[in-house]
């Protein structure tokens, strides 16, 4: 029996994409669960406190990406043979800003924290251990060769090794009844764990670190695409992460319930990206062959992402309060109500995946910008004015219309207009529609 293709990509391309992203699947829900468990035993204000650090760093961490990722795989599509001088240069870039951005939340927490009454010492300390992560993420830049090459498979199996390490020393950590700041180090680990994992495939097919050198000419061509997207990251990262942030000035109860509930909402975001990382050199290369055909595939993948997404949402915001009691029980009630309007925020999560990869293709990183940038300040505002009201309910409204918002802001655009109305054909279930043959 064979595995259904997406309409447009082939089949034999996609039961590879798909036998890949389903044994990450595997291991995400694994670790899911893992995570489940640690919240519960925790409860709300411990989790709350870890939440609320991984938040403030990951804002600053989204700087440490430089936004290469995707351009590391443009560029050793179009110059293979300069793979080792992409690869070094876009590591230590990544490497010596990582380095630079560490101190920054330690610093402006401990100012922060210096200014306010709340005692905070064991936080700060775990802020500065979630603060390392960015550094040894610096390695990611081989799992972007590796999708240059469509070959995930190795890189999805250390990932579920290093899944599978993390949560036994997750689970030994709860079994012993450790505190919080163990669970921080435990993340800290994981980051660590990964990059040596990768390091190990990139050596097993007979690629050297040593061949790795430095370029100033490609450094400077990299950051001359990549400073949009660099500012796009932190856009997007304050727009999802924000709420958690300004949320602590009710408490590290009131984080830690938003959390749980922003936890099974997010648990499934890395299917989009898995989907979307796997077809986009395929996407890239109808763009170069068959435009027709590129605007088609770009349609059936909206129309699959919306396939995913629309059904699982109305579940879940259905089931909302059976699933947070049945996952973390009784200590984080009141996460029903905003796990069930959160979780639509994953409709315009996964359709905002697919068109940003179409931005990227077309070379519109302003407008990638603009428009993550947009979600961040309707975040930050409705957030300003919705949280002292509603508290993680009101961050919960926030979040979901600063995505809607971010994800069709194409279509006030004259030039990302069509794709715009390709992902509204997509919601309405419009150009599914259209597929069935008329009698």
């Amino acid at each position: 029996m064979k595995i259904p293709a997406i309409p447009g990509f082939g089949q034999a391309s996609f039961e590879k994409y798909l036998k890949n992203t389903g044994w990450l699947m595997m291991g995400k829900i694994f670790s899911m669960l893992v995570g489940f468990i640690i919240a519960r035993y925790l409860g709300p204000g411990s989790f709350g406190d870890l939440s609320f650090a991984e938040s403030f760093t990951f804002i600053f961490a989204a700087v440490s990406t430089l936004g290469l990722d995707s351009f590391i795989v443009r560029e050793i599509l179009n110059e293979p043979e300069h793979r080792d001088e992409i690869l070094g240069t876009a590591f230590w870039m990544r490497a010596a800003v990582s380095l630079l951005i560490v101190p920054l939340p330690i610093l402006i927490y401990s100012l922060y924290h210096n200014a306010s009454t709340t005692p905070g010492t064991s936080l700060t300390l775990i802020i500065a251990l979630l603060s390392a992560v960015s550094l040894f993420r610096s390695f990611n830049v081989i799992d972007s060769y590796f999708q240059s090459q469509i070959y995930s498979k190795p890189v999805v199996q250390v990932q579920n090794i290093c899944l599978l390490i993390s949560s036994i020393v997750k689970i030994g950590l709860i079994y012993y009844q450790m505190p919080v700041l163990y669970f921080a180090m435990a993340l800290l680990f994981d980051s660590i764990i990964l990059a040596i994992g990768l390091s190990i495939i990139y050596h097993k097919k007979n690629l050297h670190f040593s061949n790795w050198t430095f370029n100033w000419l490609r450094a400077k061509s990299l950051l001359n695409q990549s400073w949009p997207l660099i500012i796009t990251a932190v856009m997007i990262s304050i727009y999802m992460k924000i709420d958690a942030v300004m949320l602590k000035q009710l408490g590290s109860e009131e984080v830690g319930i938003y959390s749980a509930a922003a936890k099974i909402s997010e648990s499934w975001y890395f299917i989009p990206v898995a989907i979307v990382t796997s077809v986009f050199p395929a996407i890239i290369q109808a763009r170069r062959d068959d435009l027709f055909r590129y605007q088609k595939r770009l349609q059936n993948l909206y129309d699959l992402l919306v396939g995913i997404s629309l059904p699982v949402a109305f579940f879940v915001s259905f089931f909302a309060n059976d699933i947070i009691h049945l996952f973390y029980g009784h200590k984080f009630e009141g996460a029903g109500p905003m796990l069930t309007i959160h979780i639509w925020s994953g409709i315009f999560v996964f359709l905002g995946s697919a068109s940003s990869q179409y931005l990227l293709a077309e070379g519109f990183t302003y407008i990638a910008f603009i428009r993550t940038s947009v979600g961040a300040l309707i975040n930050v505002a409705l957030n300003i004015w919705l949280i002292p009201l509603y508290g993680g309910v009101g961050a919960s409204i926030a979040t979901l219309i600063a995505y809607i918002f971010a994800t069709f802001s194409l279509l006030f655009i004259g030039r990302t207009r069509k794709q715009g109305i390709l992902m509204l054909k997509s919601l309405f279930l419009i150009s599914l529609i259209q597929k069935f043959p008329r009698k």
